[in-house]
């Protein structure tokens, strides 16, 4: 397989320790697409938790870790809005001040894509040259980094739609729903609340899934669908993988 056809997988802390099966999926949906899939191993977390909180210090050091892995990618692929929009958008202004970091930074960012971004943008895949039969109704949750900083929203729902759902849109579904990394533990009863107005309108909807493309907003989401609800919440590569096999 030719230079041009590989891809690096950046898994994110998230999808490593507790979603596992989301960096399968993209893994699964990436080769689907064409592509070869490498896992560069000295990946360590993107900093971002750091970078929230004002440690712009122990930040760099992750970050200059994170830069030293994939400098020699040819394109990096995340499943995951937040941890894209660090490395992109953050990464060159942690570094303004280290001319050498800088431009590591600036090349890194310039191949660095969210999974719906690449598969639309760069591998240019239809799912729905793929897809089985499919007549489940969802609802698509934008997070605040990947609708916001990455102006991504058009890309999820073109591939959700080629692949055979039916959206049904819930109110505000690019309003924060409550996790925003550290503040989701800080002020636990806002993070809460938000949640359950998330939740609540996507309750709302006809949908049987409430679909994103955040790990942190799935887990902060998860947590709040009430025991008895129809609902249940899931990353989009899970949706995309179980009806492209």
């Amino acid at each position: 397989m030719s230079e041009q056809k590989k891809v690096a997988l950046f898994v994110t802390c998230l999808v490593d320790q507790m979603m596992p099966e989301v960096g399968v999926n993209t893994v699964k949906l990436l080769r689907r697409a064409g592509y070869e899939v490498t896992f560069p191993p000295n990946q360590v977390c993107c900093g971002q938790p750091f970078f929230n909180s004002g440690f712009r210090e122990e930040a760099k050091k992750l970050a200059r870790k994170t830069i030293d892995a994939l400098a020699e990618e040819t394109a990096v692929v995340l499943p995951s809005g937040s941890c894209t929009t660090m490395i992109r958008k953050e990464y060159p202004h942690l570094f303004e001040d280290e001319p050498k970091y800088y431009y590591r930074a600036l090349r890194l960012s310039q191949k660095t894509y969210e999974l719906g971004e690449f598969l639309v943008k760069i591998a240019e895949w239809h799912p729905e040259l793929l897809a089985s039969e499919n007549d489940e109704t969802i609802t698509y949750h934008d997070s605040c980094h990947m609708c916001r900083m990455l102006g991504l929203k058009d890309e999820p729902r073109q591939l959700l739609n080629e692949a055979g759902y039916t959206i049904d849109e819930m109110a505000e579904s690019d309003i924060c729903c409550g996790f925003g990394g550290l503040f989701s533990v800080r002020m636990k009863e806002v993070s809460n609340a938000m949640t359950a107005k998330k939740v609540g309108q996507a309750e709302s909807t006809n949908a049987t899934t409430l679909v994103t493309s955040d790990p942190g907003c799935l887990m902060q989401m998860r947590g709040m669908i009430p025991d008895d609800s129809d609902l249940k919440a899931e990353h989009i590569s899970t949706m995309l993988e179980k009806v492209t096999r």
